[in-house]
């Protein structure tokens, strides 16, 4: 399962970032299958391989990207950050969706993974903003973005429909000479 090579994007001390792909479906469905309960209610990710190939798709032909945080000790599959809602021209942001491999939550894997995709949003594609909504009483992925650099800034009532449902979100965001800002004070 794990151990296989791939093309990373970035590389850092103890995770890489790589694009989703067939090949590691498998890896993507032990993940999302074991952690389904504990993503609930914040995220509801992909589960079976039909769900998968759709993922694969909406990544490839929208305005989404997908990036696969790896371990770099054995290339396991630690989590996922996906950019949603790419705007270029003079807006240049996004919006940020993840989730995480429940096995190793805390250890600090997504930190590191999202601070990856940070720079390469912020360096590679270009982007001058990405914000990232949850869900106020998700203080799992309140302190990722805190860790990060994020600042809150907002309350968007019903702002989006989970599960059914739709969800109170708070609003946060980082722009790109923020970013750009810490990396140099670190």
């Amino acid at each position: 399962m794990f151990g296989r090579r791939r093309k990373d994007i970035a590389r850092g001390e103890r995770v890489h970032i790589f694009a989703p792909s067939r090949d590691v479906a498998g890896d993507y469905l032990a993940m999302t299958q074991s952690g389904k309960e504990y993503h609930r209610p914040w995220v509801f990710p992909a589960i079976d391989a039909r769900h998968y190939r759709l993922y694969l798709d909406r990544v490839a032909n929208s305005r989404a990207i997908g990036f696969f945080i790896g371990r770099n000790e054995d290339d396991r599959l630690v989590g996922v950050v996906n950019i949603n809602d790419i705007a270029m021209g003079g807006l240049r942001s996004g919006s940020l969706g993840y989730y995480a491999d429940m096995k190793l939550s805390g250890q600090g894997y997504m930190g590191e993974g999202l601070a990856l995709v940070l720079d390469h949003a912020f360096t590679v594609l270009n982007l001058n903003r990405l914000e990232s909504n949850i869900q106020p009483k998700n203080a799992a992925s309140i302190a990722l973005v805190l860790k990060t650099g994020f600042r809150k800034e907002g309350f968007s009532p019903k702002f989006l429909q989970i599960n059914g449902v739709w969800q109170d979100h708070e609003r946060w965001a980082i722009l790109r000479e923020e970013w750009c800002a810490a990396l140099e004070q670190a």
